[in-house]
Formats: C-alpha cells, sequence, structure tokens
C-alpha cells in the first residue's frame, strides 16, 4: 500500500518519529479525556441531556480559547516549542488529576467545567504547536505527505484513545474518574517523550524568540495583526481556512445529532448507547485513516481545491441519502464517510497553509485556524440545539448540512477556476 511506504519513508527520519511520537500520546490522552468527559455529561444515569445541554458543555470547553487561540498564537511563535510540549503536558496532567477530583466531590458545575477548560486552554498551544513544528523535521518535498500521515496518525491515536475510555467505561460502571486518570497518565507519558528532542529543534528560530512573558504579552496586539495581515494577503491559505470551516461546522452538527440519536433513540440502557456511540466514533476514525490513505493521490490527480471539492461535493449527497433514515446503520455508514471528507479536507488545508505561510508567522495562523475550527463546532452545536427535537430527528437539519456542503464544493471550485490551484500561484 501506498500509505505504508510512506510512512516508511518518513520514520527513518528521527525527529519525525519523535515529534509524531509526542502527536500520539498527546491526542489518545485528549481522546481518552474528552470521552471521560462526554461520558460524564451526557450518559451519566443522574443526568438528563439535552440538545441544549450538549452545545453549552462545548461552548463552555472550546469557545473562550477559541476566541483567544491568535493570543496564544503569538506566545507560540516566541516560545520554542519544544518547551511547550514539555511544561503543556506536564500541566495538562496536573489539571486532568483535578478533574478527577472534582468527580469525586460534590461541587458545582460550573467548577468541573472550569477544571476541563484549563486542560482545554493548554491543549491549543501543543495542538497548534505540533502543526508549526512539522516543517522543522521534514523537507518540503514530503511535507504533502507528512500532512496525510502525521495529523491523521493523531487524530487516528485520539479515536484509539476514546475507544479505551469506552472499553474501559462498558466494562466498568462509575468509572469517570479512572478514565480521566488515565488520560492523566498519557499527558505525562508524552512531556516525557518530547524530552528526546532538542530544545531548539522545533524553532522558532533563536531570533524569533522573546524569553520574557512580559515582552511577548506587550508584543501580543502587535503580532495579531501581522498575523491577520500575513493570512489576508496568502489567498490560498485563507480560503482554504474558509472551505474547512463550513466543512468543519456540518461535521460539529452531526456529532450532536449522534449523541442525541445514541442516548435516546437507538438504546434503551446506557451501555447500549455507549457501545453505539463507540461504534459511531472508530467508524469516523476508519474514515479518517482512509483520507490519509487517499488524499496524496487525489491532490495529486486534481489538485488541493479541486480534492476538496469533491469531497464536500460527495457528502452533499450521500450525507441526506444516508442520514434522512435516521436508522443506526446507515447513519454509521455516514460517520465512516464524513470522517474521511472532514479528514481529508483538513489534510489539504494543512498543507495550504504550511506552505503558504512563512516560518515566524505559523504558530499564530495555526492557532486562528485552530479558532476557527473550535468555534464552527461550537456553532454547530449551537445551531444544533435550536434545530434538533429531544429524540435527535430532524429534516431540515439534514436539508441545510446538505446545502452547506454543496455550497462549499461550488465555491471551492470557483475559486480552482479563477484562482488556480494553491502552490501554482499566490494571491
Amino acid at each position: 500500500m501506498p500509505v505504508v511506504r510512506d510512512l516508511r519513508v518518513l520514520l527513518r527520519l528521527t525527529n519525525f518519529r519523535r515529534l509524531l511520537a509526542v502527536r500520539l500520546l498527546s491526542q489518545s490522552a485528549d481522546g481518552v479525556y474528552q470521552v471521560a468527559l462526554a461520558t460524564y455529561v451526557v450518559f451519566s444515569p443522574e443526568r438528563q441531556a439535552t440538545a441544549g445541554a450538549i452545545a453549552a458543555a462545548m461552548a463552555v470547553l472550546l469557545l473562550p480559547y477559541s476566541l483567544i487561540g491568535p493570543f496564544a498564537g503569538v506566545l507560540l511563535d516566541r516560545w520554542p516549542r519544544r518547551q511547550v510540549f514539555l511544561y503543556g503536558n506536564l500541566l495538562r496532567a496536573a489539571l486532568a488529576c483535578c478533574t478527577a477530583v472534582l468527580m469525586l466531590a460534590a461541587v458545582p458545575d460550573w467548577l468541573f467545567y472550569a477544571s476541563a477548560l484549563c486542560v482545554t486552554a493548554v491543549n491549543r498551544f501543543v495542538l497548534a504547536g505540533l502543526s508549526a513544528a512539522l516543517p522543522r523535521v521534514v523537507d518540503e518535498q514530503r511535507l504533502v505527505m507528512a500532512n496525510s500521515l502525521s495529523p491523521t496518525a493523531g487524530t487516528i491515536a485520539a479515536t484509539a484513545g476514546g475507544g479505551l475510555a469506552f472499553a474501559v467505561r462498558i466494562t466498568a460502571s462509575d468509572s469517570d474518574v479512572v478514565v480521566v486518570l488515565l488520560g492523566a497518565a498519557l499527558y505525562l507519558c508524552a512531556a516525557l517523550a518530547s524530552l528526546r528532542m532538542s530544545r531548539e529543534l522545533l524553532g522558532p528560530d533563536r531570533e524569533l524568540l522573546q524569553p520574557h512573558l512580559a515582552a511577548a504579552l506587550a508584543s501580543t496586539a502587535r503580532g495579531l495583526v501581522s498575523g491577520l495581515r500575513h493570512l489576508a494577503e496568502r489567498r490560498s491559505a485563507a480560503r482554504a481556512l474558509a472551505a474547512m470551516t463550513m466543512l468543519r461546522f456540518c461535521y460539529g452538527a452531526l456529532t450532536v445529532m449522534v449523541l442525541m440519536l445514541s442516548r435516546y433513540t437507538w438504546s434503551e440502557t446506557e451501555s447500549e448507547g455507549l457501545r453505539l456511540l463507540a461504534l459511531a466514533v472508530a467508524l469516523s476514525g476508519a474514515g479518517f485513516f482512509a483520507a490519509a490513505a487517499v488524499t496524496p493521490w487525489g491532490v495529486g490527480q486534481v489538485g488541493p481545491y479541486g480534492w476538496m471539492a469533491i469531497l464536500a461535493g460527495a457528502a452533499s449527497l450521500l450525507e441526506p441519502a444516508l442520514g434522512l433514515t435516521f436508522a443506526p446503520v446507515p447513519i454509521l455508514i455516514a460517520a465512516f464517510t464524513l470522517g474521511l471528507v472532514t479528514q481529508g479536507s483538513k489534510i489539504v488545508t494543512d498543507t495550504v497553509v504550511q506552505t503558504a505561510i512563512d516560518d515566524g508567522f505559523r504558530g499564530r495562523v495555526f492557532s486562528l485556524y485552530d479558532m476557527l475550527f473550535n468555534a464552527s463546532f461550537v456553532g454547530a452545536a449551537g445551531v444544533t440545539a435550536v434545530m434538533l427535537p429531544p429524540d435527535g430527528r430532524s429534516v431540515p437539519l439534514i436539508a441545510m448540512l446538505a446545502a452547506i456542503y454543496g455550497l462549499s464544493a461550488a465555491a471551492l471550485l470557483r475559486w480552482r477556476r479563477t484562482e488556480g490551484e494553491p502552490g501554482e500561484r499566490h494571491g
């Protein structure tokens, strides 16, 4: 298989292997932690989850740190990225332990969410730093290949971590605390793995560093403006980000729908609902893996915009055909298909941004990317909360999402005709 051959080529690069190890451990911990929170909020017997409650939880966990993402990027372009991985994962391990203690104690919900919010805050630094550091360990000729495999491998690791969390949660009742502590242990392993790389390896270049926090914070506003200006000058990167935001919105809305269907429509017991949700997550992860296998070929055939347009167009047809049944089997097939569509588009967007954006701006631009990625998911949850009935069945929601997929495909095809493919020229 070409994907196996490509992986062997990349794994010969020592520093790529080490960065990949940090990503896999860190994102598997994310998967464990996120599933622990989701099952605690949605599937705890004492909680009656609604679409509105799910949307509120997503907003608390994601939206505030999505809004300050650009500010995190300014700091990320000034701090050694290796140190961000080391201290960021150590801090997340400690905070996850705090979350476990709060689950055991009778505390107000806002205090529990505040603890989870802090873990999410650090996550903004780590994930943006992993993407910004990738060009430092892989040459430009292998960058598309690396973007197909590295972030996708991280997503699969997160899915595997989520699967492990589901398994623990289903096997042992009242095990949310154990699952959170498992996530903390994986965060600790990610921190230790980062020590295998030198402090200077991952950049940014020494002359860009501002080691004193006060100096870095003082330059935040200027850095944010310059980062936005730099992105505006790179039209291909800006347009890829816009398309990815729309596709992520659709994926977020469908995620909430599947949560509600699993909780109230497809199952009569908590454990049965968890099993169906775990299967949906696993199939979506399989779609991520398939995207890694086919996206380099697809981009080679029709270019970045062309491939994203094909993916969005396919989703506009398959999403209503499968989703309008509201039955488990067709929607589980849709989970695989839309996982492939979303991850394939993300691989393309990662590559376009990395090649179009200068190294000194990558951290803040990837933080902007991260902001859009999460804000679109939260926005989708909010819209879904208004449109979804308690049983999770909504024909208007399915129709709206199909229209968004179709409009995104049309926009991408128009940009391809008027601008050309990213890499051919920059606007």
